[in-house]
């Protein structure tokens, strides 16, 4: 099974970092993210990756290679202009439509999650299932008593009624027919999935999953990764 890897993204809030380097290989906690991916899903027994490449992209070919020296194997999907994340995975089309299904994670990706329940969900007439994680406040909260007096505070809490995508899919080779040949998965082919009753989700509660957006998202997933060794 494949792991297409959307690693074209212009990472634009974490300029100057992404000026002259992919988000993909910023170093977090003394390792490049794409390479923390790498060895993630090698330890689900995945070791065929499709990387989905734009802005930068010499650099990331030069680095990863073949993927040989991370022990698993690596080919290329070129965009020359940017897709969206629906777009690059249409591009990649050639690579993976002989695949009955496949694994699609962002690049910017940092998790433990066991993605092979997504697979063990893909029956029936589904085409896609996501997995989504329960939402963390960005902010901290201030508990409070019916009288207004403050009882405490909780320092970015985990919002358990609330889930978001997680950036990480399994799809069935039949996605192709939905996707844009320009444009974003999430606004395009997952609601047209969703309305034909072809998209499943899967609860990923109690891992560490964090995306890496901002400056802010390195320096905390930094530190969380240092007191996780």
């Amino acid at each position: 099974m494949k792991c297409a890897i959307l690693a074209g993204g212009l990472g634009k809030r974490l300029r100057p970092l992404t000026s002259t380097l992919p988000k993909p290989l910023l170093s977090i906690a003394g390792k490049p993210i794409l390479v923390r991916q790498f060895e993630w899903f090698r330890n689900y027994g995945i070791k065929d990756f499709v990387s989905c490449v734009g802005y930068l992209k010499e650099k990331i070919v030069n680095y990863v290679g073949d993927g040989k020296k991370f022990n698993v194997n690596v080919s290329y999907s070129f965009e020359e202009e940017p897709l969206g994340t629906g777009g690059a995975l249409k591009n990649a089309e050639k690579l993976l439509k002989n695949e009955s299904h496949f694994f699609v994670l962002n690049g910017d990706v940092i998790t433990n999650l066991n993605p092979l329940k997504l697979a063990d969900e893909l029956k029936g007439e589904i085409v896609g299932v996501i997995a989504i994680v329960p939402l963390t406040s960005p902010y901290g909260i201030v508990d409070i008593e019916s009288s207004s007096m403050v009882k405490g505070f909780r320092e970015k809490p985990v919002l358990g009624e609330y889930w978001i995508n997680a950036g990480i899919y399994c799809l069935k080779s039949g996605v192709f027919d939905y996707l844009p040949v320009k444009g974003e998965l999430e606004t395009t082919a997952f609601p047209r999935l969703a309305e034909e009753g072809k998209l499943k989700a899967v609860k990923y509660d109690g891992v560490f999953w964090r995306s890496i957006d901002t400056h802010k998202d390195v320096d905390e997933v930094e530190k969380a990764l240092r007191n996780r060794a």
